[in-house]
């Protein structure tokens, strides 16, 4: 790549809230700047998920657990330190990196890499730069880089082969390697935390014309739709008596496999971030559930996603049902999904060729490095 900066080492830092997303993001991350020429240490409190999420691991990515107190050890001294999500590194790593970085003729490009947003903050903020006045740090400068849907922000994370693999893929083939018996019926993948309206949504794919398999994945999105079929089945036995709603329970997914099940589906349910951008990149319709804030601070991000999107009224009234920011239910005509499903796709593959003709993140990120090492 004329004009990048290759072979640097990056150490990357990640404290996991929720397992798939934290690591899903920052082992992308990862993967994606050693694909590139980079070596890469990634450090992450709680590395478990990586067994079953990257089981083969990448070429020059080694992951360390990061427990605190930190025992700063003696390592090559990398080049870049990222911190995603706001984590803070831990002072005593920060400290060693402010002495023996400068003193052996060294220097370091420190970036704070935020959460991914369409809000208009993602614009101003991204590439600013904050001078550390004191402490540990003292003298060292952070650089804010901010994911985004805009040419202004640090754009997203996505594959150089990326199209080429979608090109190659067979859900047939990929469907019986599951085991399921696919006969043509609509998919919709279900990956969520606890909606609200997840019983709504299973009697309207229930009275659907048009046969429907939700493909769960495993953990809170099989708790919460096990619960809720419980439920129904005491309290309404009859409610999918035609049967024109089936179930196919899935394994914990690689990270591959779950672009194949994205790509598979004509609708996905997704939460978080790193799904949601898989999503899009997968050129199908999508329901987003945001991560819930105590605040509510998320029902303007929610927002925000939509008008980025330019998400049609019926793609608008499923969001917010779905995010229990409008108690008001979505159109539930018989046809619904009929009909709202092509519009959805136009818009979605609109979202997603205006996202092709963007940077990608990692690019973005070895032109700062090029700049600045």
């Amino acid at each position: 790549m004329s004009g990048v900066n290759t072979g640097n080492l990056w150490d990357i830092f990640c404290r996991v809230i929720d397992n798939y997303g934290d690591v899903g993001v920052s082992w992308r991350l990862a993967a994606g700047l050693a694909a590139r020429g980079q070596r890469v240490r990634l450090w992450l409190d709680d590395p478990s998920a990586l067994t079953w999420m990257a089981p083969h691991g990448a070429p020059n990515v080694e992951v360390r657990h990061w427990a605190e107190p930190m025992r700063v050890p003696e390592l090559e001294l990398s080049d870049v330190l990222i911190e995603t999500f706001g984590c803070e590194i831990s002072p005593e790593f920060i400290a060693s990196r402010a002495i023996d970085t400068p003193a052996r003729g060294k220097k370091l490009l420190w970036i704070n890499l935020e959460y991914l947003t369409a809000e208009g903050y993602a614009e101003r903020c991204h590439g600013l730069l904050s001078p550390v006045m004191n402490g540990p740090s003292a003298g060292l400068t952070k650089h804010f880089f901010y994911p985004g849907f805009t040419p202004a922000t640090g754009g997203l994370l996505r594959e150089p082969d990326l199209l080429e693999r979608q090109s190659r893929f067979n859900r047939e083939v990929w469907l019986r390697t599951l085991g399921i018996d696919f006969k043509g019926e609509r998919l919709i993948s279900l990956f969520c935390y606890e909606p609200s309206a997840l019983g709504t949504w299973l009697d309207r794919l229930a009275q659907d014309p048009q046969p429907s398999r939700l493909l769960v994945t495993p953990g809170r999105s099989t708790e919460a739709l096990r619960t809720c079929i419980s439920s129904k089945n005491r309290l309404q036995p009859g409610w999918n008596k035609q049967e024109l709603l089936s179930f196919s329970y899935l394994p914990p997914l690689t990270q591959i496999d779950f672009d194949h099940m994205l790509w598979a589906c004509e609708l996905n349910f997704v939460r978080g971030e790193d799904s949601l951008v898989r999503a899009l990149w997968a050129n199908k319709p999508c329901i987003w559930q945001i991560y819930p804030q105590h605040d509510d601070a998320h029902h303007a991000k929610l927002a925000a996603f939509l008008d980025m999107m330019n998400a049609p009224p019926s793609m608008r009234a499923v969001h917010l049902e779905w995010n229990g920011v409008s108690r008001t239910q979505a159109d539930n005509s018989e046809n619904e999904l009929v009909h709202a499903l092509p519009r959805w796709q136009r818009t979605a593959t609109h979202v997603r060729d205006n996202l092709l003709g963007q940077v990608d993140l990692v690019t973005q990120l070895l032109r700062l490095a090029s700049k600045n090492l």
